[in-house]
């Protein structure tokens, strides 16, 4: 029987890694090897073996026969339904919270968005990564349907991978926040209908980059569904 503080040992090291594939630690065709998982994040290989079982269940990596664990490498057509499901889910989130956002949570949306520009202006991909994330999240955690939130973090399992590669065009990276202050603008002024359309923008203008990425659809590749 597990004690609860190897399960809370468990819960955690999958956290992690499920956070590292979201902000795109690793790379699209990358195999995961647990004994190098398990010294970065200092635990032993049981609980890397069982959060790689996790997120192979969610499709966010691919089992491959005596090769171990491989982060999937997406196709147009995979790509292009993964962007199709996050403008529903998370089109529909912005909406919400629209509605809902407080002043202070506004304000805190404010000063992510400034600190992303920041990030860009340093070219330090990593911090715009995480704030990034975090603006995102604070939105859509504000439209108060976790069951939601739920499903946009599990679909961005698949293209966080990729997600680095929005920085190979230093000039295509400084439009990267565009949307999100204008999405601010709109969140002060409660435009429920004005977030959705900037939350698509912001996805349709960074998926363009992404899907040049993606392998064609005829590519012998492992399908991670």
């Amino acid at each position: 029987m597990k004690t609860r503080a190897h399960q809370s040992l468990q819960d955690e090291t999958y956290a992690t890694l499920r956070r590292w594939l979201s902000l795109g630690r690793f790379v699209p065709g990358e195999r995961l090897r647990i004994h190098v998982l398990a010294d970065q994040l200092g635990v032993g290989e049981m609980p890397v073996r069982a959060a790689l079982v996790r997120l192979a269940g969610e499709s966010a990596l691919v089992n491959l026969p005596n090769r171990g664990v491989m982060v999937p490498q997406l196709t147009h057509a995979r790509f292009d339904d993964v962007l199709n499901v996050r403008v529903m889910l998370e089109g529909e989130a912005a909406f919400l919270a629209a509605t809902r956002l407080t002043a202070s949570e506004i304000g805190q949306l404010d000063s992510l968005c400034m600190q992303m520009a920041e990030a860009l202006a340093q070219h330090k991909r990593a911090r715009y990564l995480d704030a990034n994330e975090d603006f995102h999240l604070t939105l859509y955690r504000a439209g108060g349907s976790p069951l939601l939130v739920d499903l946009i973090e599990t679909v961005w399992l698949q293209v966080g991978p990729i997600s680095n590669l929005l920085f190979e065009d230093a000039e295509f990276a400084h439009t990267l926040n565009d949307a999100h202050a204008s999405l601010v603008r709109r969140l002060k002024r409660h435009d429920a209908a004005g977030a959705r359309r900037a939350i698509e923008r912001d996805l349709g203008h960074a998926g363009k980059r992404l899907r040049a990425h993606c392998l064609p659809d005829d590519s012998h590749t492992v399908d991670p569904a």
